[in-house]
């Protein structure tokens, strides 16, 4: 069906803005507020950041200016975020921005004059910090690349315009796109970004999957040069700030900020690409042979291994899979999400002008926001887990660290949310000895939450590296060498067992991971410790659980290998990779056998 607007969206479907603030006065009135404390701190501290005792009262007020600025930007950007339609929220949202990035060019004076004074001063004053320890071991660490006192203010003046390419995708998608319907024998299929990537990629029927896919990209590609500008124009800023800051990459320049080496990094693209291709392969061939289909191809690549086992699964229904599947985490976690449900944490609704995917957002002193569309399929359930896995992590975090030592990085971020879809299906695996239900299980592990870390985010992240290349080497991208790039990347992955076409190509237009850095490898390393964490919990229970826990509650206070190894997982070699593609490879074989069975 065509998606409704927002305004006849039923409000149990929507999340509840008001816990952040009861009303639009209230944001109003800490953006007044946060002004006032800008300006104060500009008045009190300028010039006399030269003592360990100023420095920390200063972070002290500083940290006050980021908890009103996040508060007061979580409430107008999650508005954006459900309705890009709304130009009264989108003007809203803009004037906020505006003011960030006023606020935090007069500001840009602290990190400045913090890292200008001798290494005896702050090493005092990292002593003397409680709340403020680790942001001065940052300012310490970033003191190489730290830029003249006034090219940093003029930075920050300009982080509204440097932010630009994201948001012109995210209108060009979300708000120009309009959709014509697609016929199929004599049926009319209507179409959206939305109804494509939760509906239709999964349809059983192939001719309506294939022409959807077919419709879908027609209809993106009519986009793919302004698509490529916007994402060229942020590549091309990425490298300027890194040679602008005396880095010799930009991969260097993005991977600074996670903690995470260039070995890390290509770790995970190359081994995941060439170890794991195999096994997909044959997967594909296990799909293309249960379907019948005449060929693979690039759009029958996320259909069900048995369509007619998946259950339709309602909102309500979801909790109860939910709350049993991650009771393991314990009472306190269990109550987290029954609140989750209670007090519209999520936003479930279908309607016109949302932003596609899911993300969850944790506002420092306020619970999350989950964002998704609820298409009734176990695949949502699996990604309100996932969700939910990053609401826990920062519900711990939040609650255990100063606001300074929530930063996590990247690298690690998604070990949280990951590790719940892994405690799902291992529960559902054990609720039920039928092979038919075992087979469905491993398939949804392996169809949702492998194939979507591990192959969808890899491709991403292999393709994307090709980019970065060409920019380091001093080159551009566009639409023809966007395309050129994918395809040969999937290519290169599926090899003669799965066809890609041009429209495949197209594919780099749908992600808006490109506009974080370097995110998309991430989802593969944050499974890769969610995989051997969860092989823990499963063989040495409580003992691994409570690991688990002071993981989430650590915050930024460790890197991706301190984290992982207080999780008992050592990521400094290749094995935890190669063990999570081996896990991969026994279920799929394991998906083969129980299809025999089953045919026989």
């Amino acid at each position: 069906m065509e998606p409704i607007s927002r305004r006849d969206v039923p409000v149990e479907l929507t999340w509840d803005l008001s816990s952040i603030y009861a009303t639009e006065e209230e944001m109003f009135a800490d953006m007044e507020k946060l002004k006032n404390l800008s300006d104060r701190i500009v008045r009190d501290y300028k010039g006399k950041l030269n003592t360990p005792q100023t420095i920390n009262a200063c972070l002290d007020d500083l940290r006050e200016v980021y908890r009103l600025n996040i508060l007061t930007g979580s409430y107008c950007n999650l508005a954006v975020s459900v309705d890009y339609y709304d130009s009264y929220n989108q003007e809203r949202d803009e004037k906020h921005s505006r003011q960030s990035a006023e606020i935090f060019s007069s500001l840009s004076f602290i990190d400045s004059e913090i890292i200008e004074q001798e290494e005896s001063v702050l090493q005092e004053a990292i002593a003397l910090a409680t709340d403020n320890k680790l942001y001065l071991q940052d300012i310490l660490r970033n003191k190489p690349h730290q830029l003249h006192p006034e090219t940093e203010r003029a930075l920050a003046a300009l982080s509204q315009s440097l932010h630009a390419p994201y948001q012109i995708y995210n209108m060009t998608k979300l708000a120009d796109m309009k959709f014509d319907s697609f016929t199929v024998g004599e049926k009319e299929y209507p179409l959206g970004y939305s109804l494509f990537e939760d509906d239709y990629e999964y349809e059983k029927d192939t001719d309506v999957r294939r022409t959807a896919f077919a419709a879908f990209s027609r209809k993106i590609s009519q986009y793919e040069n302004v698509t490529a500008a916007a994402y060229n124009t942020q590549v091309q800023t990425e490298k300027t700030m890194a040679t602008l800051r005396g880095f010799d990459s930009v991969f260097d320049s993005l991977l600074f900020g996670q903690k995470v080496t260039r070995e890390m990094y290509d770790r995970q693209i190359d081994l995941i690409t060439e170890k794991l291709s195999p096994h997909m392969r044959r997967y594909a061939r296990l799909l293309k042979r249960i379907h019948g289909l005449d060929k693979m191809t690039f759009a029958d690549l996320k259909i069900a291994v048995d369509p007619e086992y998946d259950p339709k699964v309602t909102i309500e229904e979801s909790r109860n899979y939910i709350e049993k599947g991650l009771s393991i985490l314990g009472e306190e976690y269990v109550e987290m999400v029954r609140i989750a449900y209670r007090d519209r944490w999520v936003d479930f609704a279908q309607n016109a002008g949302k932003s596609t995917g899911g993300f969850c957002a944790s506002p420092y002193g306020t619970n999350s926001f989950i964002l998704l569309t609820w298409n009734n399929r176990m695949a949502d359930v699996f990604t309100l887990a996932h969700e939910l896995g990053h609401a826990g992590h920062f519900k711990a975090c939040n609650k255990a660290q100063s606001l300074f030592d929530t930063n996590v990085s990247t690298y690690f971020v998604e070990a949280p949310s990951t590790i719940n879809e892994l405690l799902m299906a291992h529960y559902l695996l054990k609720t039920n000895p039928d092979p038919r239900f075992r087979r469905w299980v491993l398939s949804c592990m392996i169809s949702n939450t492998y194939y979507h870390n591990f192959v969808t985010h890899l491709m991403e992240a292999a393709y994307q590296r090709e980019v970065y290349r060409i920019v380091d080497a001093g080159g551009s991208v566009n639409a023809e060498t966007l395309n050129r790039l994918m395809k040969e990347t999937l290519q290169k992955f599926w090899g003669e067992d799965v066809e890609i076409s041009d429209d495949a190509a197209h594919t780099w237009m749908r992600q808006p991971h490109y506009y974080m850095g370097l995110y998309s490898y991430t989802y593969s390393a944050g499974l890769t410790v969610a995989t051997e964490v969860c092989r823990r919990i499963e063989t040495e229970g409580q003992p691994a659980v409570d690991d688990w826990k002071k993981v989430l509650a650590a915050g930024g206070t460790l890197d991706p290998m301190g984290l992982a190894a207080l999780a008992g997982i050592d990521i400094s070699t290749d094995q935890p990779l190669l063990n999570t593609i081996a896990t991969i490879g026994e279920m799929i074989e394991e998906i083969e056998t129980l299809t025999d069975e089953l045919e026989e």
